[in-house]
């Protein structure tokens, strides 16, 4: 036979019996992960069309059949966190172990830079790297920056055993927020960090977001506009990059399944202003949905103090986008990490991270873990005029309001006797001014004494607020705030 006839022969014989893919599942899942406990545990991943798949862990055992496409997911029952090692088996025409399992609790950690800047540099890298030695701690990071016009199937990254080898170029944030859940919890902790600094929040939100928030119309219309344009072999480009980044380094995630999403990011959506309420409403909902998980806990980071401070009673600059990451928690099994006494005017990446992951654990920790613990400083709640002074009413007002101060790591010092800070009150003409506030048991009482007929008050609402003081007695700073 020549050549050419063995390759026809060859080419043919393989046309009626093509080779077996060997079953397959999502590079999500591998040797050291941990797994969500009390949830479904949700598998998935290929297999030839119409090939019967198993999966076993812990005693238990669920089969399923690829689909003509080649896709197979299986949901096996949930299992409680028992600090042992355990083994997934995928069998299909072949068998896949992944080893080393824990079961636990996993976190989705993202954002842009302040989410993405690792231990190693932030505050005492070397100290902390060297004590980081911390066996049930898993860490999954999504590597590189990948933007996609159609959703990625196939996750990158790997599991890894949190160690000084492997912890100094994973987020910091992420890391502190677990090693407080894991020393409190103790119980295995999954971190998977999925992050791109310079980013804004749309091209993080899948279309199922877009299209649950009315407010977001122009992005519906915006994403319908440039599908049709696609479609007839057209370049198009969706409005601030929408959904790009999620089909990138977020959807070949989901739907695994997890307790919550810790996200710090902002500072590229500052210009947006009171609009990222609705824009982060679209997140959650977002993720929530390509998770499948309705209850899927959702704490941000508020933004820190930055840049020069300015001396408007009417503030401006990064209040605004401050109070829509405040408004945002109208949104159900969401929290906020207040971080205004952290910042650095001149650093729009605080090198104090240890005390982000310890706000937004204590989030976590009283909602998810049932801690009877105080998890936000005071947030504002309502407002009353009386005569010609304003009362503010706060959610989260602890132990009591104080005025304090903090320093570095240091925890917050009281600073009994100060004068509150950065209030200001709007008068009948619309014009603010600086005010006079104290502290009148679990509220705020505002004034100015030229100011007969207040209209509303603000607090720290800008870029800087240099000075702001107010805290609970457990050491939490308020949340810069407008009434209007």
């Amino acid at each position: 036979m020549n050549i050419r006839h063995h390759l026809s022969a060859t080419l043919f014989l393989a046309a009626i019996f093509p080779s077996s893919a060997d079953v397959s599942v999502s590079k999500v899942f591998g040797d050291h992960m941990v797994l969500q406990q009390k949830a479904p545990i949700r598998v998935w991943g290929t297999a030839d069309p119409g090939e019967r798949v198993s999966v076993s862990l812990g005693g238990k055992t669920l089969e399923t059949t690829a689909t003509n496409e080649g896709s197979w997911r299986v949901d096996l029952p949930s299992l409680t966190a028992d600090n042992k090692p355990h083994t997934m088996t995928i069998k299909g025409k072949n068998r896949v172990e992944i080893k080393d399992v824990l079961l636990g609790e996993v976190w989705i950690c993202s954002g842009q830079s302040n989410m993405e800047w690792a231990v190693n540099r932030s505050l005492n890298p070397k100290e902390e790297i060297a004590a980081a030695n911390h066996p049930k701690i898993r860490l999954f990071n999504v590597p590189g920056h990948v933007a996609k016009p159609e959703p990625e199937k196939d996750p990158r990254g790997q599991w890894q055993i949190c160690s000084p080898a492997t912890i100094p170029g994973f987020s910091a944030v992420g890391y502190y927020f677990g090693r407080k859940l894991q020393k409190e919890l103790n119980v295995p902790i999954g971190l998977v960090g999925t992050n791109w600094g310079g980013t804004r929040i749309e091209p993080w939100t899948p279309p199922v977001g877009f299209k649950s928030v009315p407010n977001l119309k122009d992005y519906v219309e915006n994403l319908d506009t440039v599908a049709k344009a696609r479609a007839e072999g057209k370049k198009a480009n969706p409005k601030g990059g929408a959904v790009q980044i999620y089909n990138g380094m977020v959807h070949a995630l989901t739907p695994l399944s997890a307790r919550g999403a810790i996200w710090y990011q902002g500072e590229s959506n500052a210009g947006d202003g009171l609009r990222y309420d609705h824009l982060k409403e679209g997140l959650v909902k977002g993720w929530r949905s390509a998770f499948d998980n309705e209850d899927l806990s959702f704490y941000w980071v508020q933004l820190a103090n930055f840049q020069n401070p300015g001396d408007k009673p009417e503030g401006g600059g990064w209040g605004p986008v401050r109070e829509g990451q405040r408004r945002a928690l109208r949104l159900p099994k969401t929290g906020m990490a207040v971080i205004i006494d952290i910042g650095n005017a001149r650093d729009i990446h605080p090198k104090n991270k240890q005390d982000v992951g310890k706000r937004l654990a204590l989030w976590a920790l009283a909602k998810d873990y049932n801690q009877n613990i105080v998890p936000s400083g005071p947030l504002y709640k309502s407002m009353k005029k009386e005569g010609p002074k304003i009362r503010v009413s706060f959610d989260y007002v602890g132990s009591g309001l104080t005025t304090g101060e903090k320093k570095g790591l240091d925890p917050m010092k009281e600073t009994t006797g100060t004068k509150l800070a950065r209030f200001s009150i709007q008068d009948e003409a619309g014009k603010w001014h600086w005010a006079e506030a104290k502290i009148d048991g679990e509220d705020v009482v505002v004034w100015h004494d030229e100011v007969k007929k207040p209209q509303h008050v603000r607090f720290g609402y800008e870029s800087n607020p240099v000075g702001i003081n107010l805290y609970n007695k457990e050491g939490l700073p308020a949340s810069p705030f407008t009434t209007d």
